[in-house]
C-alpha cells in the first residue's frame, strides 16, 4: 500500500500533542492544472521546505506539493531533537572517506544546528528552540566507550562535550538503568511542527508556492506529474523521505520506511523533576532507541518501540508504555494524553542518501531519525547546487549508503529480522 496512506486518513494530522500545541492555520489549495517554474519540490517537510526557502531566496521560482499538508508527516512528529554529528562515529566514517572529508562532513553537523537556530528564531519563535541533548548508555563498558568517543572528539576536532558517570547522569535523569553518558550543550531540542509551519510560512515569504493535497505520481527529467496537474522544471527535488511513494527504484532500493511512535503524558507537575531535572533532551544507546524530554507545560514526551511492519500495529500504547515505565517506575500508571506513530526513512548504514539519482532530479531521504538539524542544511546545500555551486552536494554525496540485500522487495523481511535480534539482545542486555 502506498505509504502515503497506509496509517493516515488524507490531510488529517495525527492527534498528538505537537497538533494540539500549534496554530496549523488555514489548508492550503492544491494544485490546480499544469504550470512551469525552476523548482519542484515533492514534500513540505525539513528537507523540502528548507530547498524551497533557500531558492526562491536566490530568486527561483518554485513549487512545493505534498499529498498532506505542511509538516504532515515526520517533520511534524518527531522528538525535536536537533542532535550532533551523524549515526556513526567519526572515526568510523574516517576509514570509509578520507580524514579530510570525515573533518568536513562533521563540519556539516556543526553547521546545521547554528542553522536550525537561526531559521526557527527568524521564521517559528515559538517553536522554543532548548539547548541540551544527553546521550545515555547502559553499560559500564559503553560509558567508557563514550567517555573515549567524547575525549576524541575534544582531541581532534575541537568538540566539546561534558561526560557524566552514573551518579551524576542519574542526578540529571533518576532511572536506576543508565550507567552514565555524554551532555551536549551545542545540541538541543525543538517543537518540532511550530518550526515545520514557521519554514513555510518563510518559504511562502521568500516567492515559493506550496500546494497541498497535492500527490505526486510520476517523476522524469524536467517533468513532475501530480494528480492535480503537471510541473515541468529545470530540477526536481524528491525530499519525501519515508513518506516517499515508490517514484524511482534507485530510491527505493536505498531507503525503507519504518515507524517510530511517541506517547505524551499529562502535564506532571511537580513530578517532572524525578524525570528530569533538567530542561534537556535524553537518547539512549540502545538499536531500538528511547528518546524522551520534558513539553513545555511539563509533559514527558517518550518515543521509541520502532515498528519494521508498513502499518502500525493494533495497540500503540501498551508497549510504548511498558517500556516508559520501565525506565521511569515512578510515575507508573500517568495518564497517556495523546498517543501517536510516524514514519521515517533509513538506509542501511543509517546515513542519510543526499544523490543526484537523473539528470535534474535530486533525492534527499534516509536520515534515520536524526534529521531535524541536517536536514535543513541539506535543503540549503541542494539549493546551493541547483544555483550551480556543487561543492558542498558533492560531499554530503559521499556519505556511504549502499541498497538494502534483495533491493525494495526483500528489504522489508530482511531488516525485520535483523531488527528482532537486536531487539533481544537489548532485552537481554548483550
Amino acid at each position: 500500500m502506498n505509504p502515503l496512506y497506509r496509517n493516515d486518513a488524507p490531510g488529517q494530522y495525527p492527534e498528538s500533542w505537537y497538533v494540539a500545541s500549534a496554530e496549523l492555520g488555514p489548508e492550503r489549495a492544491p494544485l490546480d492544472g499544469d504550470i512551469q517554474v525552476d523548482v519542484a519540490i515533492i514534500g513540505a517537510g525539513f528537507t523540502g521546505l528548507s530547498t524551497a526557502l533557500h531558492a526562491a531566496e536566490k530568486g527561483l521560482r518554485v513549487a512545493v506539493v505534498d499529498a498532506h499538508r505542511v509538516g504532515f508527516g515526520a517533520s511534524g512528529r518527531n522528538g525535536g531533537q536537533v542532535g550532533t554529528g551523524w549515526n556513526q562515529w567519526q572515526d568510523w566514517l574516517e576509514k570509509r572517506v578520507s580524514s579530510h572529508e570525515a573533518r568536513a562532513l562533521w563540519d556539516l553537523t556543526v553547521e546545521a544546528k547554528a542553522l536550525t537556530r537561526a531559521l526557527a528564531a527568524k521564521h517559528a519563535p515559538d517553536a522554543n528552540y532548548k539547548p541540551g541533548v544527553l546521550h545515555g548508555v547502559w553499560s559500564d563498558r559503553e560509558a567508557l566507550e563514550w567517555r573515549d568517543y567524547a575525549a576524541w572528539l575534544r582531541e581532534t576536532y575541537g568538540y566539546e562535550t561534558e561526560y557524566l558517570d552514573a551518579d551524576a547522569f542519574q542526578k540529571i535523569c533518576p532511572s536506576k538503568g543508565y550507567r552514565g553518558g555524554v551532555l551536549d550543550w551545542d545540541a538541543g531540542h525543538i517543537h518540532p511542527l511550530r518550526y515545520v509551519l514557521g519554514l513555510a510560512r518563510g518559504a511562502e515569504a521568500a516567492g515559493a508556492q506550496i500546494y497541498e493535497m497535492t500527490e505526486a505520481i510520476g517523476v522524469e527529467t524536467g517533468r513532475l506529474t501530480t494528480n492535480k496537474g503537471v510541473i515541468r522544471a529545470d530540477h526536481i527535488v524528491l525530499a519525501g523521505n519515508g513518506y516517499m511513494p515508490d517514484l524511482m527504484s534507485d530510491v527505493s532500493a536505498r531507503v525503507m520506511p519504518i515507524n517510530s511512535f511517541i506517547a505524551a503524558t499529562e502535564p506532571l507537575g511537580d513530578r517532572a523533576h524525578t524525570v528530569l531535572t533538567k530542561d534537556i533532551a535524553v537518547a539512549d544507546d540502545r538499536f531500538v532507541v528511547n528518546y524522551f524530554r520534558l513539553s513545555e507545560d511539563k509533559r514527558l514526551l517518550f518515543g521509541g518501540r520502532e515498528s519494521y511492519t508498513l502499518g502500525f500495529p493494533g495497540d500503540i500504547l501498551t508497549a510504548l508504555r511498558a517500556r516508559m515505565e520501565k525506565l521511569f517506575p515512578q510515575i507508573k500508571g500517568v495518564k497517556i494524553d495523546y498517543h501517536w506513530g510516524g514514519t521515517l526513512g533509513i538506509t542501511m548504514t543509517r546515513l542519510p542518501m543526499v544523490s543526484m539519482v537523473k539528470p535534474g532530479v535530486i533525492a534527499a531521504a534516509g536520515f534515520s531519525g536524526h534529521g531535524v538539524a541536517i536536514t535543513g542544511l541539506t535543503g540549503k546545500i541542494i539549493a546551493e547546487v541547483i544555483a550551480g555551486d556543487a561543492g558542498r552536494f558533492d560531499l554530503l554525496s559521499k556519505l556511504p549508503t549502499g541498497t538494502f540485500p534483495g533491493g525494495k522487495h526483500a528489504r522489508l523481511p530482511l531488516l525485520t529480522l535483523g531488527m528482532t535480534w537486536y531487539s533481544i539482545r537489548d532485552r537481554l542486555g548483550i
